[in-house]
């Protein structure tokens, strides 16, 4: 797919850049980053090279992965990551994301997510956004409940992060929930009580 490009109020949304690899390096210093997500730690700047420089690229040219450098509008500098991966059921796609610990709490992140699907379901032709993030990352789920994730339980062992299984909780946004049309029919379970 040909890297896109997106927009918000107050960010730019970009493919990652062999030029951004300094900023991901410092930003993933951070241990908050390192503890919650499958960056490698320590977090070193060749690692930072390999994401910018060929992961990024490549995950664009083979439809995979989709990461955006999210950068504030005005041409300040790296307020996080956020990448959508291709899963193995057609249409569903997972939405993953880290913000610099300067720009928490600043809604950045919400607003970024918000695009991302928007774009997830216009552009890519997705019917579901999964989200899952390790049992205790309340920022992120946090922030997948701002943007109308709807929280769908824990799964035990469900990650795999540094040699370790452990378990998560799981959200799932639908193009509904933006008041976008989906690329296939969705038929909603019927409620039923007492069934077991």
């Amino acid at each position: 797919m040909e890297p896109a490009t997106l927009t918000t109020e107050r960010l730019l949304m970009r493919p990652f850049a062999p030029e951004d690899a300094e900023a991901a390096y410092t930003a993933c210093q951070d241990p908050e980053i390192q503890r919650w997500t499958v960056v490698p730690s320590p977090y070193t700047r060749a690692d930072a090279e390999l994401f910018t420089a060929k992961l990024s690229p490549s995950g664009w040219q083979d439809d995979t992965m989709y990461n955006f450098a999210v950068l504030l509008r005005d041409g300040g500098p790296l307020v996080g990551a956020l990448g959508v991966n291709r899963c193995a059921q057609a249409g569903t796609y997972e939405i993953g994301f880290w913000t610099a610990k300067e720009h928490r709490g600043s809604g950045y992140t919400t607003e970024a997510v918000l695009s991302a699907a928007h774009w997830a379901f216009t552009g890519l032709a997705a019917d579901r956004l999964e989200w899952r993030a390790e049992i205790g990352n309340t920022p992120s789920r946090a922030v997948a409940l701002r943007a109308g994730f709807r929280m769908e339980g824990e799964q035990r062992s469900a990650l795999f992060n540094k040699g370790i299984r452990r378990d998560s909780w799981s959200g799932a946004l639908l193009p509904a929930d933006l008041g976008l049309p989906g690329t296939h029919p969705h038929r909603p379970a019927p409620h039923v009580s007492g069934a077991l």
